[in-house]
């Protein structure tokens, strides 16, 4: 196959070396030929070298792209992206994965729960109040972000078990709950109060499926919330929140750390 370029092997210059044939089964949208028609469709990518023949470039024979393949683009094409100072509170600055935590602190809250348990107090109605909220654990990948609590309010290291978040709008795999919140588009340090943001400044409608025990103690995590806002605390029992990934059926022993949440990111 030749292809037609504007970029010319130069002395100094950029030379046409590699191309990337995208497959899916939908064909293409005329109006716009370089998105995907369909999330869900059947896709495929192979990575080619590009040969001068006759003074043409002309797409040789290809491989299967990988994503070690796209990593290794991704960081040549990043060296051209200014450095970025990061921040104490970044553990993790990948192209793929952004990791960051906060220090536990009183944060003002939002509850407008759909069905308040029967002898709900302080949340049986909408309101808005401060509530002590513990450390947490941010993990965003693509259209992502993992949400955990840290039972003390120091940074992780890759040791460091975590717990399960007592936002009540993320699931019991980590993951946040957008509803109708725009994801941030960059997984980037400057995108960081876009996601905390979605977390601590969203109303809380109702603990997810299986989020009620992930706390400890009767009533579990919505009944722990409205004893919070009745008593005024200022500290969040962190010793009530369940380490992460010991919630649900044969689970009871599992505990999962920083550095195991940082690998399952990049592999997925």
């Amino acid at each position: 196959m030749t292809i037609a370029t504007g970029f010319e092997p130069t002395a100094g210059g950029l030379a046409l070396t590699n191309a990337i044939l995208l497959y899916q089964s939908d064909g293409i949208s005329l109006s716009d030929p370089y998105r995907v028609r369909r999330a869900d469709g059947p896709t495929f990518a192979s990575i080619h070298a590009v040969e001068q023949i006759d003074g043409c470039p002309t797409i040789g024979a290809g491989a299967p792209l990988s994503r070690a393949h796209l990593r290794q683009w991704t960081e040549a094409l990043g060296r051209n992206k200014a450095p970025e100072i990061l921040s104490d509170n970044v553990l993790v600055a990948h192209p793929d994965v952004l990791a960051w935590w906060v220090p536990a602190k009183v944060r003002t809250s939002y509850f407008a729960l759909s069905r308040p348990p029967e002898g709900t107090r302080a949340l049986a109605e909408r309101i808005v109040l401060p509530l002590p909220y513990p450390a947490h654990l941010f993990v965003a990948t693509r259209g992502r972000l993992g949400v955990y609590a840290l039972a003390a309010s120091e940074r992780p290291t890759a040791d460091t078990p975590v717990l399960h978040s007592p936002v009540l709008n993320v699931y019991v795999d980590g993951r946040l709950c957008w509803g109708n919140i725009a994801v941030p588009k960059a997984i980037t340090v400057a995108a960081i109060p876009d996601y905390e943001r979605a977390v601590f400044d969203s109303w809380s409608t109702h603990p997810n499926p299986g989020q009620e025990a992930t706390a400890t103690g009767r009533g579990g995590l919505v009944k722990l919330w409205d004893d919070l806002a009745v008593r005024k605390s200022t500290r969040f029992p962190v010793g009530r929140l369940k380490p992460f990934g010991s919630v649900g059926r044969g689970k009871a022993d599992q505990r999962v750390t920083l550095g195991d949440l940082i690998k399952a990111s990049v592999r997925a």
